[in-house]
């Protein structure tokens, strides 16, 4: 039984490891190795021209500030619109607070893709094609966070609240003094959760913007492939490499409190 959970463990790296080493290989090679047949898993001639082309050929730079803008914007207004909702429907008394709930519940069900139609009208109505508002906005909402974030806040012992409460504690001071620091693991989970997902987020800024003055880094690399009909795979992969590494700092980085914070909230519910 040990040796099949090995097995499986070593499966699942190579899944997810041999992806990311042909994407770093690849953009270090130059043209002619990367279309050879049989592949080459390591480059004849190294070279950092696809670095130098990726950040020449498209507005990198200009992508990349601007999808840290739009992540960070993103990320806290979801992570104190998340936690203030999940502190209202899990420790807060007022009527239909499980209605509230079963509609987040039911808000997670939906994909944003079904949304975009309308959204998109609404915002052009408004006239903010093109603007940060018009990405940040309509991808604010927070249900996933909500749900995570009030289990958690569940799990917190009930005579530790009503101990806080009779030592004068009014909600804010609640929240901040005593839920919140016996939940920072889930916290950065969901942070973590968030920050990528917003990072990676393609198709909502892509119909928002029209070039690079809002436009996010997936966005650039698409327009890294549009060279005659074929693709320069050296640049578009050194691109992404490029792409990757923020996020990828942040999650190794914190990946332990992660793992911690998506077990603690499913002890009580």
């Amino acid at each position: 039984m040990k040796i099949a959970g090995y097995l499986g463990m070593v499966a699942i790296f190579l899944l997810v490891a041999l992806p990311l080493f042909w994407i770093v290989i690849t953009s270090f090679k130059e043209k002619p190795d990367i279309y050879t047949q049989p592949a080459q898993w390591w480059p004849a001639h190294p070279t950092t021209a696809g670095y130098k082309s990726a950040t020449t050929e498209i507005d990198f730079w200009a992508f990349f500030r601007n999808s840290v803008i739009i992540t960070l914007l993103l990320s806290v207004a979801k992570i104190v619109l998340g936690v203030i909702s999940a502190y209202a429907l899990s420790l807060l008394r007022f009527p239909g607070r499980n209605l509230v709930f079963l509609v987040v519940i039911a808000a997670l069900m939906v994909p944003n893709q079904i949304t975009v139609i309308s959204n998109y009208a609404l915002v052009s109505q408004l006239g903010w094609r093109n603007t940060y508002q018009g990405i940040i906005i309509p991808l604010a909402g927070v249900a996933f966070g909500t749900f995570l974030m009030r289990n958690q806040f569940l799990s917190v012992p009930g005579e530790i609240i009503e101990a806080a409460r009779l030592d004068g504690a009014g909600p804010l001071k609640l929240l901040w003094r005593v839920v919140l620091p016996m939940s920072w693991p889930t916290l950065i989970a969901f942070s973590i959760i968030t920050v990528v997902n917003e990072w990676n987020e393609y198709l909502w800024p892509f119909l928002m913007s029209d070039d690079s003055r809002v436009g996010t880094l997936p966005i650039g690399l698409t327009q890294l492939q549009n060279n005659d009909g074929i693709t320069n795979w050296g640049p578009v992969m050194a691109a992404t490499v490029l792409a990757m590494l923020p996020v990828l700092i942040v999650f190794l980085a914190l990946q332990r409190h992660m793992i911690k914070g998506l077990t603690a909230g499913a002890v009580k519910g």
